[in-house]
Order: C-alpha cells, then sequence, then structure tokens
C-alpha cells in the first residue's frame, strides 16, 4: 500500500462507507478506488483527490502531501488553496501536478532501475530459470543455449535481444556484461537415476566446469544451480563434493537443499531438484534461507480441462497399448503413466515427475482420462505442470517431441520465483 492509498481506505473504513459507495459519490469507477487503496496508483489524480476529500471530509492538502506532490512540512505553497479552486482553474494547477508527478516518477524508474539485479542464465533451454527471476523483480540480460529448437521457443517469450545460441564452450566470459547473479540448470542425464549415471565421465557432466570457468572471469555476487535430485548422492556423495569445492574455491559460500515442486510451489508436480544457492559474501549467506514449505492447494483440475477436447492425435484409441491400458486406467482424478511395458497410476493425484522423452518412444508418457478418452498430456500442459505463465507459448514450426522434451528439460518456475527473491533479500543485506 502506498501512504494515500492506506489513508484513504483507513479513513474511508472509519465512515463505514464501503468502496463502491465512495465510487458512487464521487464518479470514480469503482477499479480506480481500488488501484488507489490498494497502492496501484501511487500518484492519483488531483481531481480525484478532491472529489475524495469532499466525500469523506478530509483535508485537501493533507492528501496532497501524502500523494508526494507536496513536501509534509510544507506549510504554504502553490497548492495550499487549491480546495477554493473551481474544476476549470484546478485543471490549470493539474498541469503543474503533473510535472511533478513525471518528474518524480522518472526518478523512482531510474533509481529501481540501478537497484534491479543484472542476470545472466546458462543452459537456458525455453527459459523456466528466466521467469523465476523475472517475476522475482530480476533483468536477465544474457542467456546461452545450445538446443536450436529450445532457442527458438526461448526467442518467441523473450525476445532475441541477449540470448547467445551456441555451445556454451565456445562462449567467451568477457563477452558477457557484468551481472549480479549467475545461474543454470546444467544437465542433469550425466547424474539421474533415470541415465546412466556416468557423473563427470559423461561429457554433460563435465559442462559444470564450463560454469566455474565463467564465475572466475564474471565474480557475480551470487550463483544459482539447478540440477536432479540424485545429485547429491551421486558416487557416494563424491561428485556434490567436487561441486561444492570448486565453488568455494572461487570464494562462494554455499547453500544446497533438495525442493519438491508440489511442496514449493503449489504445483501439482511430484519433482524433487536440488538447488544450490552461493554468494560471495559471507553476511548474505548468513541471511540467506530457502522459502518455506507450503500447503499444495492446486490439483491437476486447476491445470487441465477434462472437458476439453484434444485433437484425436493425443488419444490411444487406436494405440497397440489401449487394450492394456482400459483396464487400469478408471479414473479422472488422477494422472497415469506408461513404463514402457506397464501402466503406473499416480496414488498421490497429482503429475509424475516430467521427464524429457515422455513424448518419445513410449517411455514415462503421462497419461489421462478425460471425459471423452484415454490421452497423454498435451505439451501445453506439461509446461503448465511446471508453472509457466499462461502467456508462454509454443513456437508452431517444432514438432510435439521436441516441445514435450524442452518441457521436461526445463525447470518449475514458482519454486525459482521463491527461491530467487530470498536471494534478492539476502544480497540487500550486504
Amino acid at each position: 500500500m502506498s501512504k494515500i492509498g492506506n489513508f484513504i481506505a483507513e479513513e474511508r473504513k472509519k465512515t463505514g462507507m464501503s468502496s463502491r459507495n465512495l465510487a458512487k459519490i464521487t464518479d470514480i469507477s469503482h477499479n480506480t478506488i481500488s488501484q488507489i487503496e490498494s497502492g496501484e496508483r501511487p500518484f492519483p489524480s488531483p481531481l480525484h483527490l478532491k472529489s475524495i476529500s469532499e466525500a469523506l471530509g478530509l483535508n485537501l492538502i493533507h492528501l496532497y502531501q501524502l500523494s508526494g506532490y507536496l513536501d509534509e512540512s510544507d506549510s504554504e505553497g502553490p497548492l495550499l488553496d487549491v480546495s477554493n479552486l473551481n474544476v476549470p482553474e484546478l485543471e490549470k494547477v493539474n498541469k503543474f501536478i503533473e510535472k511533478i508527478i513525471n518528474s518524480r516518477m522518472k526518478e523512482g524508474q531510474k533509481m529501481e532501475k540501478e537497484k534491479t539485479l543484472k542476470v545472466a542464465s546458462l543452459f537456458a533451454g525455453i527459459g523456466g530459470i528466466c521467469y523465476g527471476f523475472k517475476q522475482a523483480g530480476a533483468e536477465i540480460i544474457w542467456a546461452n543455449e545450445i538446443d536450436k529448437d529450445a532457442c527458438i521457443t526461448y526467442r518467441q517469450n523473450f525476445g532475441d535481444d541477449y540470448l547467445v545460441e551456441d555451445d556454451i564452450k565456445n562462449v567467451d566470459p568477457n563477452d558477457i556484461h557484468d551481472i549480479d547473479i549467475l545461474n543454470g540448470g546444467f544437465p542433469c542425464q550425466a547424474f539421474s537415476i533415470a541415465g546412466y549415471q556416468k557423473g563427470f565421465d559423461d561429457e554433460r557432466g563435465n559442462l559444470f566446469f564450463e560454469i566455474t570457468r565463467i564465475l572466475k572471469v564474471k565474480r557475480p555476487r551470487a550463483i544459482l544451480l539447478e540440477n536432479v535430485k540424485n545429485l547429491e548422492s551421486h558416487d557416494k556423495g563424491n561428485t556434490f563434493k567436487v561441486i561444492k569445492s570448486e565453488l568455494e574455491k572461487l570464494g562462494y559460500h554455499v547453500h544446497h537443499k533438495v525442493l519438491n515442486t508440489m511442496d514449493y510451489g503449489n504445483i501439482p508436480q511430484n519433482r524433487e531438484r536440488i538447488y544450490i544457492v552461493g554468494f560471495l559474501s559471507e553476511k548474505a549467506y548468513d541471511a540467506f534461507q530457502y522459502p518455506e514449505r507450503i500447503n499444495l492447494t492446486k490439483t491437476i483440475h486447476d491445470v487441465i480441462d477434462f472437458g476439453d477436447k484434444k485433437p484425436t492425435a493425443y488419444y490411444y484409441n487406436n494405440s497397440k497399448y489401449y487394450p492394456q491400458l482400459t483396464p487400469i486406467m478408471k479414473s479422472e482424478d488422477t494422472i497415469y503413466q506408461w513404463r514402457r511395458v506397464y501402466c503406473r497410476e499416480n496414488k498421490s493425484k497429482v503429475c509424475p515427475t516430467l521427464t524429457a522423452n515422455m513424448g518419445t518412444g513410449g517411455h514415462n508418457v503421462p497419461l489421462i482420462k478425460d471425459n471423452y478418452d484415454i490421452r497423454k498430456l498435451t505439451p501445453e500442459e506439461c509446461v503448465a505442470f511446471q508453472g509457466f505463465p499462461e502467456e508462454f507459448k509454443f513456437p508452431s514450426t517444432i514438432s510435439n517431441a521436441s516441445k514435450y522434451k524442452q518441457a521436461g528439460n526445463s525447470v518449475s518456475v514458482p519454486v525459482v520465483r521463491r527461491i530467487v527473491e530470498n536471494m534478492i533479500k539476502a544480497l540487500d543485506v550486504e
């Protein structure tokens, strides 16, 4: 709430008047009244303030002071007699006030921009981590991704201003602008239970050292890395020891924790991932806390419209697996998963962990029984289970197989956002 909004709301409540009645008396829209009181309009129109002051019996000068049009210590000034002005005269005064508003808003925007944390994103994929940072108020100024289709999707949703489409090994750290935070959901297949668990013996596992190569040069104030839960226990914990040690050698104080999307993002997907957070500042490290666990209030019905008939290609009634699915898939209140040779029901009634190969080879395919028949989830439903915003769109030029891969490789946006919000608070302590 703003000072002016809080004051008007409190004074209105003292009179027992509803916001709708105030809107009716002042001939101001109810939406505008609500925005003023909530702080969405920190600079209410002087004409609106005049009408509100008359309706609630408030001192107009005080309202101007609370709005920032006058200093609260001012005892005299060009606006002291505005309550005696008629509307045409007041409109003239408005021009003076508008200059103050514009000047103060520009100054505020400039200060806010200077305060905004600058972020670079490695292994950006389709922007799951970037969305989390963006929603937390940070600014992505540089990103890198090698997968061609993922880059097409990223550009459609974030634009083409800063994405570098190339192998990370070709990236020169000096080409990256100065940043406050570096993030990366580095490839997890080398450490995944679902993979061969080769770790650093796998070329994808060695990509972690590309992160440290960039950290040595850029020295951001903080880092956020994401990977599979199994990273912590891989090779009896030795892999994670190496990762933590390498980051500490660079001066970072490191936190790590496994968070489940359904426990920390209020998204009905069972997805456990390790989130590594590091700070150069020990004060920031001490101030940081992972977000608290929250109740899961959303269900799969908040993500899937079971009454919306999808294109025929998504349904399994002509599939060779259909005879095996029908005896098992009876409920419309859960999600099933086809596992190569058998179908498994998710007893917790949430979406099982989405994977990169869920759209190919008949493996790990999430299935539902909607109002029409048995079908697999659409790519759009998959990113919804990752908490992507509604405005996110897949390009029409890429295949469904690629879309499924992109959704499975991504991260849960609300979990990242909550972590980043706490990182920003910690950095403010420095």
